[in-house]
């Protein structure tokens, strides 16, 4: 194998496909990236692939090919150097079990695994649809902040994704808080219903780093032929990824759709004040707020402890109101609506919040919704 390519994309898909390698892997041969140089679909590429049994990548460049070859190597290793290489193109050749990759005056060997041991990656499902990268990240982005951590509840560390027709609805939940998003996508067949149950950090890792496309295909498996999957490709990257089993929480029915307060509050201002006053709370000590008419009194600390108090100005329609939170759990909700001014939906201070942006035509639904357990008061 030999074949030449410029140090930036290089470099680029290496690291894009070593980023989902295990540290530890079951097999030893899974810590390296497949590299082909050949021709496919009529260009002269190198396919780099990454598998470990759950989530596998793929990105093809293209590449100036003198001979065409397969080798396997440690995929971590590769994308140090690669990174490191002077910004000057770089060949990569091998040399009977070796693999000697120049750049400039840099010239570095490497040992190879044996191919035959790699693992076939997973075919791609077929394609469900395509939807805007940028959009579908920013959707990501603001459901995963509210997905679980714990291993030991698989079913809450996943995004739900509910594909009905034109409607992708993406849900997370750790128990404490819970995140909705809906988008809309162009479906291949306008009358398509699906669920799948996706691990959060794949999802959100995927998503985030498939934005140099305009469009991100998704391949939805029904489980139909094997083992459910999820794939998506976009900008020459693909990747895939085992769904998660178990039953998501019937999230709908704890979304309230009437309240008995209304607050609205300059989203800048709200997140700067719940950083300064909770610098005084302690670990999983509650953030208090107190609404009134016209502002939105925040306190932390209480007794011998140390204290803090901040005053905002707000607008309220409805009943005064009390209520605790969770200080980081409030934060990264207000991180994540994306919009000036936020919006907090009250019916007692014993009942969960829901936190959105305002939306752009009073009356009409917000696309994101931050649904947020208070913190019971003693006493």
């Amino acid at each position: 194998m030999k074949f030449r390519v410029e140090r930036d994309v290089l470099a680029e898909a290496v690291a894009w496909t070593a980023r989902t390698l295990p540290t530890r892997p079951s097999v030893p041969v899974l810590v390296g990236i497949l590299l082909e140089a050949g021709e496919f679909d009529g260009r002269q590429q190198l396919r780099l692939s990454g598998f470990d049994y759950e989530v596998s990548a793929q990105a093809a460049v293209d590449v100036d090919v003198e001979e065409p070859g397969k080798v396997l190597v440690t995929g971590k290793l590769l994308a140090e150097i690669t990174r490191n290489l002077p910004a000057q193109p770089v060949e990569i050749s091998t040399e009977g079990p070796k693999v000697v990759v120049t750049g400039g005056s840099a010239k570095f060997t490497l040992t190879t695994m044996p191919v035959e041991d790699y693992p076939t990656l997973p075919e791609m499902p077929g394609v469900s649809g395509t939807v805007g990268s940028d959009a579908f990240a920013a959707a990501v982005s603001q459901v995963a902040v509210a997905a679980g951590r714990d291993d030991t509840l698989p079913m809450l560390t996943g995004v739900r994704v509910e594909i009905e027709g034109e409607t992708i609805t993406l849900a997370s939940t750790d128990r404490y808080r819970l995140a909705v998003r809906e988008l809309t996508w162009k479906p291949e067949n306008p009358d398509l219903s699906a669920v799948a149950l996706v691990p959060a950090k794949t999802l959100h890792d995927t998503a985030k780093s498939l934005t140099s496309g305009a469009e991100v295909s998704i391949a939805l498996s029904t489980g139909d032929t094997g083992e459910g999957m999820i794939g998506f490709e976009g900008g020459g990257r693909r990747t895939t990824t085992r769904l998660l089993d178990g039953e998501f929480p019937k999230y709908r029915t704890l979304l309230p759709d009437t309240f008995n307060s209304v607050a609205e509050v300059s989203r800048s201002e709200f997140v700067e004040a719940v950083k300064r006053v909770s610098l005084v709370a302690e670990r999983n000590t509650p953030l208090r707020l107190s609404f009134g008419q016209g502002q939105l009194v925040l306190e932390a600390g209480t007794g011998e402890e140390a204290q803090a108090v901040e005053a905002l100005e707000a607008d309220l329609d409805g009943d005064d109101i009390q209520i605790a939170f969770n200080s980081g759990f409030l934060l990264d909700g207000l991180g994540a609506i994306g919009t000036d001014v936020a919006r907090m939906n009250f019916t007692s201070s014993t009942r969960p919040s829901i936190l959105t942006g305002k939306p752009a035509e009073e009356g009409s639904s917000p696309e994101y919704r931050y649904l947020i357990m208070p913190v019971r008061q003693p006493g």
